[in-house]
């Protein structure tokens, strides 16, 4: 009966929760007995019930309800283990489920039979021997789908050397770096998904920089960073992407410091993205930098002709079309900076030539990509923005990252500053960082600071408006 009751109450509970959070905190549950409309479910540890707790104790009270009453009763019997001695018992803990307020962040104390009190956070979650994580990979970025050429030849190799030994290679560390849209998404998440094909035993996560500072925040906003710790920590593979994102983060440096620290001496793997070398990267601390030169760095240039060819080759072959060689040729030539450009070029053309029933011609071909070329607009770098700048007042560049106060300085900062935040899509801690190594609200400052003296200033309005065509030629 305790089996079947808490079935049904697993049954409401998986459509109400993302599956990665029913797999970790409700699988591991063991229904022991139910007497008296009091259903007494086993849970791992302390750990895991004061989670429970916190974050699901509203929708188990509402099913547990419908099954049993408004009346019904839960029961808690925790598991504790501990290394000092062999034995391991359940505690009970009571509580009556309708009664939320009064259970809110209520301590939990387990009595050990031992000299310490208080239960100790341990660096791996007890009770949870494996995670079941979403890798978050796509398929179609395998190494199979990953063309290879001179310009990328280091980097897929010592990725594909990862793959098949993670976290026992020299290159770990593996950081891969270079312009947006050369593949390096692609490219780490093929040694994840071949990593998980080798070693499907093994936990593999990869997440953005930018996501990786979304969730540490929200585990400060909901006062559970050490269950965000945890959580990472007990990753076999790692893969950071666009780590530069963390420029001027300083807490979120040094969360990932600790887990960096913890994988790299547990001999797990990390692989990360930047769009810089180490030596080039701004903002953030050295003690990460030098730890990113650990292992390898790697980086991924701009595809030669026939790296291009190959890969509109292999694009069109997988999906089954047929393209005269002079239009592949031609896209190859005409786009040579940017392989998401170049798939991007080859989506639009079969997509004109799809609606508007045309046969894929070098003339449609032509027409497509004058089209495009002209509405792209040309995304430019903060460092390339603080070249212009720098060039278009006559300075130095080391006199903008300097601390000098002089009015000239000042000003030509704060217009590289407006650059990068309208032309760029960097945040303005990452601004901040790599001009001159400023916070974000000296950004904000010098953003509002120009857009007033555009406003009122006529001479300065027209150097603005000659340093953006510059910036957009």
């Amino acid at each position: 009966m305790h089996k079947e009751v808490w079935n049904n109450c697993l049954k409401i509970i998986k459509d109400n929760v993302p599956s990665i959070s029913f797999r970790t905190w409700f699988e591991p549950i063991v229904p022991l007995r139910l007497e008296n409309k009091v259903l007494t479910i086993q849970v791992p540890s302390p750990f895991f019930y004061e989670y429970l707790e916190e974050k699901y104790i509203e929708i188990i009270s509402k099913t547990l309800r419908k099954e049993l009453g408004y009346d019904a009763k839960l029961e808690y019997s925790i598991v504790m283990e501990n290394s000092s001695y062999s034995n391991s018992r359940p505690y009970t803990v009571k509580f009556p489920t309708q009664n939320k307020t009064e259970l809110k962040n209520k301590p939990l104390s387990v009595p050990l039979n031992i000299e310490e009190n208080a239960i100790k956070n341990p660096f791996i979650i007890p009770g949870i021997k494996k995670l079941n994580v979403d890798p978050h990979l796509n398929p179609d970025n395998s190494f199979e789908n990953f063309v290879e050429g001179e310009c990328n030849r280091l980097a897929r190799s010592a990725g594909y050397a990862v793959a098949n030994n993670p976290g026992g290679t020299a290159f770990n560390p593996l950081l891969i770096y270079g312009d947006s849209g050369l593949g390096k998404t692609h490219l780490t998440q093929a040694i994840g998904i071949e990593i998980k094909k080798k070693f499907p035993d093994k936990t593999v996560l990869y997440v953005n920089a930018n996501k990786f500072q979304t969730q540490f925040v929200e585990s400060i906003r909901n006062n559970n960073k050490n269950d965000f710790l945890h959580f990472y920590q007990m990753i076999d593979v790692l893969i950071i992407d666009d780590v530069h994102e963390f420029a001027g983060k300083e807490k979120t440096q040094d969360t990932f410091f600790h887990i960096f620290n913890h994988m790299h001496q547990s001999g797990k793997q990390l692989i990360l993205t930047s769009d810089k070398p180490p030596v080039e990267l701004q903002g953030l601390e050295q003690r990460l930098l030098s730890r990113f030169k650990w292992g390898l760095s790697a980086d991924l240039q701009i595809p030669d002709y026939e790296t291009r060819i190959a890969i509109l080759r292999q694009k069109t072959y997988k999906d089954g079309i047929e393209l005269p060689e002079d239009v592949i040729e031609y896209i190859a030539t005409q786009i040579t900076d940017n392989i998401r450009e170049l798939e991007g070029a080859l989506i639009s053309l079969l997509a004109q030539s799809t609606l508007n029933r045309k046969e894929i011609t070098l003339d449609l071909a032509k027409e497509m990509i004058d089209k495009l070329i002209k509405n792209t607009k040309r995304e430019v770098s903060i460092d390339y923005i603080q070249k212009v700048v720098c060039n278009y007042f006559d300075i130095g560049i080391d006199a903008i990252q300097s601390k000098t106060r002089k009015r000239e300085i000042v000003q030509a900062r704060q217009v590289a500053m407006f650059f990068s935040k309208n032309l760029t899509k960097s945040s303005l801690a990452t601004i901040g960082a790599q001009i001159g190594g400023k916070d974000h609200a000296t950004v904000l400052h010098a953003c509002k600071t120009v857009n007033n003296l555009i406003d009122t200033d006529k001479h300065f309005r027209s150097q603005i408006e000659d340093i953006e065509k510059k910036l957009k030629f």
